[in-house]
């Protein structure tokens, strides 16, 4: 009910009625999903029609140059804790001050419109990149940056309005370019732990915009059941990617190697693969693909359903791993095409997934390949026990190099599909720009 009458007011239709169902559908039989229906929701659908109500009225907000406070740095933070500005930890007060140095990172218009962003409906500006940017305790010098993840986030292919859904998918940020060095971010040991600036202090802005201006709140438009934190930006390392001739990861969207970009992408979890072992690509990749295929069960249902094709695994590969597989002739596209020939599961476990993990109406791939919804590989006799892939194509796979160098180790996460469709972005920076190698 608070999650409707939040969303509601982001639609424009602050006095919407709502009427509850009780307890969730999905675990109860006919006869007491009608009994709550007959006796709960019917009684509030009646109220609604004949006497009017609905989810509350839409509040005013302060003006993105109001100054909204003033007081000492323990007093603005319990201030912005109230009004649920605030992630719960410290922030840096945004003082007109500190908002106007992140403003000259950029040679955009406070007042330029990067986008509209769901579900509020609110306008993302360069300004509010800026307050939110000072807020997460990030360096001036970050803005461009953060002006291109939110680039990113109001891309409609993004799909930055289910940032709240159920399975707490949390975004992953990877960023490529020169940039990467200039600005000091991490990209070996420890790769996605927090404590370097750069890294941990843009991982929390993009959390602190989703919930400042896209408008996601926990208990109300933020209904994780199981939520993840805000992830520490994984840099790659281009080193090596220029040592063993593979393209970074922004070449999946167009970029050129050089260029400065960030790719974002969703995920509901993830997993470390630890110590693989093996001096050449066929000892090494069964154990990758096993990993891949373990971290991924209902999320097939993008391969298929409503998102066909829309599943993203990414697995981020140790340098020492990476050169050990180019070091025997294979690119990038020959790990995803042995990730899409070994990550396979028996297609009796692809249609039990379908049929009883998701409540999926249509499960059967011989209906689907037969309606063209699915490649043909799909269903290529009837024997329940054929392997399937867990995507539609090779491309699908993401791999990044990043993290130890010397660490046999990868990582595996799990896609939350057109919930978090991956998308790039270049970096644009500005004119004044100083900062060098």
């Amino acid at each position: 009910m608070r999650q409707a009458a939040a969303t509601s007011v982001g639609l424009g239709l602050p006095s919407m009625p709502v009427a509850l169902v009780p307890g969730h559908p999905g675990v109860q039989d006919d006869a007491l999903l009608r009994n709550n229906i007959l006796t709960v929701t019917t009684d509030c659908v009646i109220e609604n029609l004949t006497r009017g109500g609905g989810t509350g009225g839409a509040h005013a907000e302060p003006g993105p140059r109001d100054i909204v406070f003033s007081g000492g740095f323990d007093a603005v933070n319990q201030y912005f804790i109230e009004k649920e500005w605030s992630d719960g930890l410290p922030i840096v007060p945004p003082t007109r001050e500190k908002v106007e140095q992140f403003l000259r990172y950029t040679d955009r218009s406070p007042d330029e419109v990067l986008g509209i962003a769901l579900p509020d409906n609110r306008a993302a500006t360069i300004w509010s990149v800026a307050v939110n940017g000072v807020m997460a305790g990030c360096r001036p010098e970050y803005m461009p940056i953060l002006v291109a993840l939110i680039e990113a986030m109001v891309d409609p292919e993004y799909g930055v309005e289910h940032s709240g859904n159920t399975p707490g998918g949390e975004t992953l940020i990877i960023l490529n370019g020169p940039i990467i060095k200039q600005l000091g971010f991490n990209y070996t040991d420890s790769v996605l732990r927090d404590g370097f600036q750069p890294n941990t202090t843009v991982g929390r802005f993009w959390r602190l915009y989703l919930r400042n201006v896209a408008g996601f709140l926990l208990h109300k438009t933020d209904k994780a059941t199981f939520g993840n934190t805000w992830r520490v930006v994984a840099a790659e390392n281009e080193d090596v990617l220029a040592a063993i001739g593979w393209d970074p990861t922004s070449a999946e969207f167009g970029f050129e190697r050089g260029e400065n970009t960030v790719t974002i992408a969703r995920y509901t979890g993830g997993n470390l693969i630890a110590s693989v072992s093996g001096s050449t690509p066929e000892m090494i990749m069964p154990i990758i693909a096993d990993a891949v295929l373990r971290q991924h069960s209902w999320h097939i249902t993008f391969t298929m359903g409503a998102g066909y094709g829309a599943l993203r695994p990414l697995v981020l590969l140790s340098p020492i791993l990476a050169e050990t597989i180019a070091r025997a002739g294979w690119t990038k596209q020959d790990v995803k095409q042995y990730l899409f020939e070994h990550a396979r599961m028996r297609a009796r476990d692809f249609e039990h997934l379908l049929r009883v993990w998701v409540e999926k109406p249509i499960w059967n791939l011989a209906q689907e390949v037969q309606a063209g919804r699915m490649p043909a590989l799909f269903h290529e006799s009837d024997d329940p026990d054929r392997m399937v892939p867990i995507v539609t194509t090779p491309d699908l796979f993401m791999i990044a190099v990043t993290g130890d160098p010397g660490r046999t180790n990868a990582y595996a996460f799990a896609h939350n599909g057109r919930l978090g469709w991956p998308t790039g972005k270049r970096i644009a920076l500005p004119a004044n720009w100083e900062f060098s190698t």
